[in-house]
């Protein structure tokens, strides 16, 4: 019975060193938020500003433009960067103070931030509590799924006035990172983003 207990706790230990040298301990982020999360929220900026030169706006062209901006995010300050130069490319002057400016835009962050979702067959990790035995999580498929999400619109005023012209439509755009792992060490992703980081050997180039 005691040479039963002890060559199972042997095989024990046994397969879950073989178990643990088949997964990978991955740190995912050094900084606030990982750089493809950077990128998913940025390219959705990005693409929700359209590339029309002869866009109708409220505002004459060569005006000189007071930049706001109002939302419950902190990334509200990079979607007034990506909108200011987006704005200069229209051939608008754009400044924060008020000094000789014409019009006040203040842009109001409706949404602006990542979701995520994932699905998942397997093993899940398991922590022993009788035996010092942990086992890591075995993946048969598993897939995450990581959206950058979008919407914002511009509410426009006349300068030094403060008299109200109009509102914008909504600019809205999405993008995508999903990961996959199939058979425990297969790796690979699919994604809308340009030039998303790679991390790992499995991991199937982009195209």
């Amino acid at each position: 019975m005691i040479k039963k207990i002890v060559s199972l706790l042997c095989l024990s230990v046994i397969l879950g060193g073989l178990l643990s040298a088949c997964s990978t301990t991955q740190k995912i982020t050094n900084s606030s938020r990982t750089a493809t999360e950077q990128l998913l929220i940025s390219e959705a900026v990005t693409r929700s500003l359209p590339k029309q030169v002869d866009l109708p706006f409220p505002i004459p062209r060569g005006a000189i433009v007071k930049l706001d901006v109002t939302g419950m995010t902190p990334d509200k300050d990079m979607a007034k960067g990506v909108i200011a130069g987006w704005l200069g490319f229209l051939g608008y002057t754009v400044q924060d103070g008020a000094e000789n400016a014409t019009h006040r835009l203040n842009i109001v962050v409706d949404s602006l931030g990542t979701e995520m979702g994932n699905t998942f067959f397997g093993i899940p990790p398991v922590q022993a509590s009788l035996i010092p035995i942990s086992l890591p999580e075995l993946s048969l498929y598993k897939a995450e799924h990581q959206s950058g999400y979008a919407r914002f619109h511009f509410d426009i005023f006349e300068m030094p006035s403060g008299r109200f012209i109009a509102s914008s439509s909504p600019f809205i755009a999405d993008t995508f990172y999903n990961a996959y792992t199939v058979l425990f060490l297969i790796n690979f992703n699919k994604t809308d983003l340009t030039s998303p980081p790679r991390i790992g050997t499995f991991i199937k180039p982009l195209k």
